[in-house]
């Protein structure tokens, strides 16, 4: 599964970012799509997962209200909403898919279809 972030960038402590995931030429509508970020010399963190259809979303108990995952099946993308960013925030995000249709949770070694990543730096 060819995924693609984008939306990464510099921003002041407090404000916000769209992060994109897509697929070129790859249909994500059965899938659920989670977001992990990981900082040089750390483990890659689970952030959120949304689930195919009606299905469940999930989100770290650090982002829970300010961070809202979303999916626009038209576009073919889905998308991390970032508010209120933090210093603490700062960090290459990842979107990535088991190729299943429900979250089953954010832990690294469940997906193993990743992209490249898109950096994300909050400044204080």
């Amino acid at each position: 599964v060819p995924l693609v972030e984008s939306g990464g960038g510099l921003v002041q402590a407090g404000g916000s970012l769209r992060l994109s995931c897509s697929a070129p030429g790859f249909n994500l509508d059965y899938y659920a799509i989670a977001w992990f970020r990981q900082a040089p010399g750390k483990e890659r963190e689970g952030v959120s997962c949304i689930s195919s259809g009606h299905g469940s979303i999930l989100y770290a108990d650090s982002v829970k209200g300010r961070f809202t995952v979303s999916r626009d099946y038209a576009k073919n993308t889905v998308y991390l909403k970032m508010n209120s960013l933090k210093p603490e925030d700062t960090d290459v995000y990842y979107c990535a898919t088991e190729a299943i249709s429900n979250c089953r949770g954010v832990t690294r070694y469940l997906y193993d279809h990743w992209g490249q990543g898109t950096q994300v730096t909050v400044s204080s």
